[in-house]
């Protein structure tokens, strides 16, 4: 199957809506109006991978926090269709984020439940690293999460 990855468009809220609410139905998913919100914010950059049908398959956003060198980036969200995990579609997605990220400069943060082995797997693969616990930060379900941090990249070669 061929996966066209690119900028997400308001025309994709909707179906990133439906995606969410597959995957995080215990945790508040994000209704439409809030991918509207974030696609028309000036600090963030949200993305989409389309099956070869057209339909959306994945999307993912991060925000970029402040301006100047070596600002932080913060993943907002990485989701993929059940249907479709384990095809490299998160992977992808995150990757492009991390571009995004590293024009941008300075470290790179996010959340992720503790119990999330797969997604967990996939940023310790990308240099990301646990800097702490946040409790119950997951509503309503009150899920714990792991806050990971992946250094700036120039930071990250100086090792």
């Amino acid at each position: 199957m061929v996966h066209r990855l690119e900028p997400m468009t308001h025309a994709d809220a909707a179906r990133c809506a439906e995606l969410e609410r597959a995957l995080f139905d215990g945790d508040g998913p994000w209704p439409e109006p809030a991918f509207h919100a974030e696609l028309d914010a000036p600090h963030v950059r949200y993305f989409v991978v389309r099956g070869d049908d057209g339909v959306v398959v994945g999307y993912a956003g991060i925000g970029l926090l402040g301006s100047g060198p070596n600002v932080e980036s913060e993943v907002h969200t990485i989701g993929t269709d059940p249907a479709r995990r384990g095809r490299g579609i998160g992977t992808a997605l995150l990757h492009e984020l991390l571009r995004v990220a590293d024009r941008h400069g300075g470290p790179v943060f996010l959340e992720v439940r503790t119990d999330n082995e797969p997604a967990l797997a996939l940023y310790r693969r990308e240099g990301f690293e646990i800097v702490g616990t946040r409790k119950k930060y997951y509503q309503p379900s009150g899920a714990d999460a792991f806050t990971m941090r992946r250094p700036a990249r120039d930071e990250e070669t100086a090792r």
